[in-house]
């Protein structure tokens, strides 16, 4: 069959439109335009149908609304692509396609957010923990744990880390950590903000003699320009980039994917600090700075008391 005139430009148009769809959304978003951005959804729905780009686009639709603290229409958003994904699910496997992953992983951060955020602290983490059980499996965990960390880590022990496999030199103990203060750097070798980051440690290292800098990082499949590479190639290749952007930095470099799922380190960096009891005092995805880290520092570096005399 050959398609002419107004039926080509449709198929076309429809072809541009799922491409394009979530940037636009994005963008009207970043600008403010919530209403817009309900608009390219609601056009695209009507000629597309339901389709993976469309659960991903209403899931920014739930955080735009959330980051204008709307909570009734993050929450229905939130649950709309959720619902989305799921039909999806009917078909095709959660990883198999970017847009769903992304869309419920961020479906479900809307929802446990909202729940955080009306002051039901409880229920967020119930529900964060029941999606984490359902999605175990999949690459969303990471992102789950990591809003479950956000609600509950800080006080806590620290989970213990996978040091099996490592670049360099061989990461500590956890005997040897006893007593220390310690600051995890979680780190990809493409990641501009981890780079950035990197004289903010070196800096902390130099004022705070005893803190120790751990930076565990995991393997993606690909090196420089998005090659694909063997775990044995991409490791010469994590360790080309962590002397030549993190030379100034002492860290040891644990290599585990179990790493940043247990800490939820679907956001690179993750930073968390861990005091001289090994309880966690700070968990943080994303970058920070000297300035903000520096007394946070200052606190779990300081000696432990000395234990009572006993008579």
């Amino acid at each position: 069959m050959i398609l002419r005139g107004a039926a080509l430009a449709l198929l076309l148009s429809l072809s541009l439109c799922a491409a394009d769809l979530v940037t636009d959304v994005r963008i009207a978003l970043a600008q403010g335009d919530l209403a817009g951005a309900e608009r390219l959804v609601a056009q695209y729905r009507k000629f597309a149908g339901v389709t993976p780009e469309l659960a991903d686009a209403v899931s920014w639709l739930g955080r735009g609304a959330l980051a204008a603290k709307n909570l009734d229409a993050a929450e229905s958003y939130a649950r709309q692509a959720n619902q989305l994904c799921v039909e999806q699910l009917k078909s095709r496997k959660l990883d198999n396609d970017p847009h769903l992953a992304l869309g419920l992983g961020a479906a479900i951060e809307v929802q446990g957010l909202v729940l955080a955020q009306r002051g039901e602290r409880a229920e967020a983490v119930a529900y964060l923990r029941g999606e984490l059980a359902r999605y175990r499996t999949t690459s969303i965990r990471a992102r789950i744990q990591k809003n479950i960390n956000l609600l509950t880590l800080e006080g806590k022990p620290a989970p213990a880390l996978d040091v099996a496999h490592w670049i360099g030199e061989r990461p500590p103990s956890a005997a040897a950590l006893r007593g220390k203060p310690v600051l995890l750097f979680f780190w990809a070798h493409w990641c501009p903000d981890c780079k950035q980051q990197a004289p903010v440690l070196a800096a902390l290292q130099k004022r705070f003699k005893d803190l120790i800098v751990i930076g565990p990082t995991q393997r993606y499949g690909y090196v420089a320009g998005g090659m694909d590479a063997p775990p044995e190639v991409e490791e010469k290749y994590i360790e080309q980039v962590r002397r030549q952007f993190y030379g100034e930095v002492a860290m040891t470099v644990p290599v585990s994917e179990e790493n940043f799922r247990n800490f939820g380190a679907s956001t690179t960096p993750t930073l968390a600090l861990i005091d001289r009891r090994g309880i966690v005092r700070l968990y943080h995805p994303g970058r920070m700075t000297y300035e903000d880290l520096a007394p946070l520092v200052a606190r779990v570096d300081a000696p432990l008391p000395a234990p009572a005399a006993t008579k």
